[in-house]
């Protein structure tokens, strides 16, 4: 044998040796003497006290995962037992995490290109105390040492596995406590599976919430979009199944908390197309959220896609949740598909393909919700088939339910007022700005009142809501307005422009038989500025004008029970007993200033007589002051030739006749002429009121105008003879 391969020889030999006893070191090394060393540094890199306080121990073995030549490099696998990491001082428990054991393996080669790759680490049995106080300190939020330069390492963690564990959350600062026990499933769940039961508790869970009604509007149409509510479970279900469950128990912002839910058991960082499956049910005070669904790309808190149903006793209890500015509403349940894009400059999320119940009607449509400075935004459409009048009462201040009060949610309606004194909560309008466009099909108000094809686009900006336009379907006509509603400003500033136009009367009181063959229709316009924080507020201190035009129509006190306009059936009662009254022209110009409703013009054309309204109306103190004045037509007989008057409230109103010296008030006929200026400013109405029939209003308005000018006429022909 050559010199020089006896030497290679033992080369080799002398190589393998020290492999071997390095090997051999290494496997018998008491990793135990590393533990002051690590826990020194890692308390310096976290500042917190760090402690592995069990046995350190590493084992050796070959990766399956690899091929080639790497399959046979063995990969150390690090257990740490007993390892605790201390909570700051100012904290209420000692200790900020505690493990049972921590577990990962470590691949060898990269360590020689400075990087640290982990595959798993596995958490045995983690307990953890998460606490925040009122000075916004959070035991999360670690002191890291400054780096002046940045590191040669670069540490990648591919996922996190779990075992049993326990989460404790106390907030002072948002005001939640929380107490979170995960346990292991006695076997794994399919995906599919849980989507398909969770599926059926949360529809049965709406029934219970919102009534009947939105059980039923959950049910509806669900064969229709069943293969899209279920595209993502099929992506989803292969290869993935829940499990670990988890119950939960607190109070968020002092209200009960209680929530229970499934989850994998490997929370994938590196792997976006990994999906991690969560579950969830959570009672808060009377509001139900539901989830079910799957999170990808955690290190980059993206990717949350769930089918999510919300359900509860008012919508406007999910502000505190879910921080979205959302109105008072009846009993209401909804259903989606819920996308989220995480991200710390902000955060984006779709509620896609939503449908559901509020009170009596039905919701649909797409929302999306950003998460940005300087304020969210909640955009999107909505739709309605049918949409009932009672559901909207709540928007508009209405105190229509007694256990609100008592509840203490709203404010109790005075006993001698009519006007709704709910305030509109306002302070909430800052939180979030919003760009919906909504529309409702048919909106229903009992059954005599259809309105239909209602549509608006609403704007919040800054806590400045406008409704512009706000247009909506009327008894064959059209009303279309604009609203505007600075709630930035207290006390709130707001300003209304509206339009009627060819409201038809037989359409209006389809039960009110008079009507039925009538073709009148209603035409009006109005345009006030106002300022207050309730119904009442802004009509008590309304400022502008309103337009009123009414022909060929006709008038009962039944009618007028039915309305519920109690003022007007007395005046009529007094005025023509029982009979229906037929009206050829009803006019009415009204100006407002500050609240106070002045009659600039209001007057009933009937067969037997004119019917002249002068006075107003206070509507801050809802006082009546009115004087209605009769005047027969020629020679026909009127049953009551005295003026009445109206006192009184709006709740309580008080209407008689004049007597004595009190007739001279208002018994005297009043000259058609001093309406003349009021009657030429409604005959615009007439002009766009003006169809197939003609206007029976343009000859009475023509008539008022007639004695001016006249007037003026024989005013001209007498300066002409004096000049000559």
């Amino acid at each position: 044998m050559k010199r020089s391969r006896k030497v290679l020889i033992w080369m080799a030999a002398l190589l393998l040796a020290l492999i071997v006893i390095v090997a051999i070191v290494i496997a018998s090394f008491d990793w135990n003497r590393l533990k002051p060393t690590i826990n020194d540094k890692v308390s310096q890199a976290l500042g917190r006290p760090f402690s592995i306080n069990g046995d350190l121990n590493v084992s050796w073995q070959r990766e399956p995962s690899q091929g080639g030549l790497r399959a046979w490099v063995p990969w150390p696998e690090f257990v740490a037992h007993d390892i605790r990491l201390a909570n700051p001082d100012w904290a209420k428990q000692p200790q900020f995490a505690q493990l049972e054991a921590l577990r990962f393996r470590l691949a060898p080669l990269p360590l020689l290109a400075h990087r640290v790759v982990i595959p798993t680490l596995q958490l045995v049995h983690p307990v953890i105390d998460l606490e925040r106080d009122k000075q916004s300190r959070a035991s999360w939020d670690f002191n890291l040492p400054p780096s002046t330069t940045p590191s040669a390492w670069q540490v990648e963690l591919g996922a996190i596995g779990f075992d049993r564990g326990n989460i404790s959350l106390d907030d002072a600062l948002g005001r939640v406590t929380l107490q979170v026990d995960i346990e292991p499933l006695q076997q794994a769940i399919p995906y599919d599976q849980i989507v398909a039961q969770q599926s059926a508790d949360s529809r049965e869970q709406a029934g219970k919430s919102a009534g009947a009604a939105a059980k039923k509007a959950l049910s509806t149409g669900r064969a229709a979009d069943k293969d899209k509510a279920s595209e993502t479970v099929t992506t989803a279900g292969a290869g993935t199944s829940y499990q670990f469950e988890w119950q939960a128990e607190g109070s968020y912002q002092g209200t009960p908390l209680k929530g229970s839910g499934k989850t994998g058991a490997v929370l994938a960082l590196q792997e976006a197309t990994q999906p991690f499956p969560v579950q969830a049910n959570i009672h808060i005070g009377d509001s139900h959220i539901a989830l079910v669904g799957t999170l990808t790309d955690p290190a980059h808190l993206a990717a949350l896609d769930v089918r999510l149903w919300f359900s509860g006793t008012s919508m406007a209890k999910l502000y505190p949740i879910t921080g979205v500015t959302l109105p008072d509403t009846p009993p209401y349940a909804t259903e989606g598909h819920l996308k989220a894009e995480l991200h710390r400059a902000g955060s984006h999320f779709s509620y896609q393909n939503f449908r559901g119940r509020v009170g009596g009607s039905d919701l649909a449509g797409n929302l999306d919700f950003t998460a940005a400075a300087p304020r969210p935004k909640l955009s999107g459409t909505l739709k309605s088939q049918l949409l009932q009048f009672a559901d909207l009462a709540p928007l508009i201040g209405a105190d229509s339910k007694a256990e609100k009060v008592q509840r203490g949610d709203a404010t109790a309606q005075p006993s001698d007022k009519m006007l709704p004194v709910e305030p509109f909560r306002t302070e909430r309008w800052k939180a979030m700005d919003a760009d919906v466009t909504f529309s409702g099909a048919r909106i229903v108000r009992e059954k005599q009142l259809p309105i239909d094809t209602l549509s608006t686009h609403l704007v919040m900006d800054n806590g400045v809501l406008q409704l512009e336009p706000l247009s909506f379907g009327l008894a064959g006509g059209s009303v279309n307005s604009t609203i505007r509603l600075d709630g930035s400003r207290q006390p709130m500033q707001g300003a209304l422009k509206l339009n009627a136009r060819h409201l038809k009367l037989k359409q209006l009181f389809p039960t009110f038989e008079a009507m039925n063959t009538s073709f009148g229709e209603i035409n009006g316009d109005a345009a006030i500025s106002t300022h207050g924080n309730s119904v009442a507020a802004l009509l008590g201190s309304a400022t502008g004008e309103v337009k009123l035009l009414m022909n060929d129509g006709a008038i009962s006190k039944t009618l007028l029970e039915t309305a519920g306009l109690n003022i007007g059936n007395v005046v009529l009662g007094k005025l023509f007993g029982d009979k229906t009254v037929k009206i050829n022209c009803a006019a009415s110009d009204l100006a407002a200033d500050n609240g106070l409703f002045k009659t600039k013009l209001f007057v009933f054309d009937t067969e037997d007589a004119v019917i002249n309204v002068d006075g107003t109306v206070n509507f801050a103190s809802e006082k009546l002051d009115l004087d209605v004045k009769p005047h027969s037509k020629g020679l026909r007989v009127f049953s009551l030739r005295s003026p009445l008057y109206i006192k009184g409230t709006l709740k309580n109103p008080d209407v008689g006749v004049y007597t004595g010296s009190l007739l001279l008030r208002g018994g005297a006929a009043v000259a058609l002429g001093v309406f003349a200026a009021p009657a030429a400013a409604l005959l615009p109405l007439v002009v766009a009121s003006q169809g197939s029939a003609p206007n029976t209003c343009q000859g009475v308005l023509e008539q008022m105008r007639t004695p001016a000018k006249a007037a003026t006429g024989n005013s001209k022909k007498a300066s002409a003879k004096r000049n000559k």
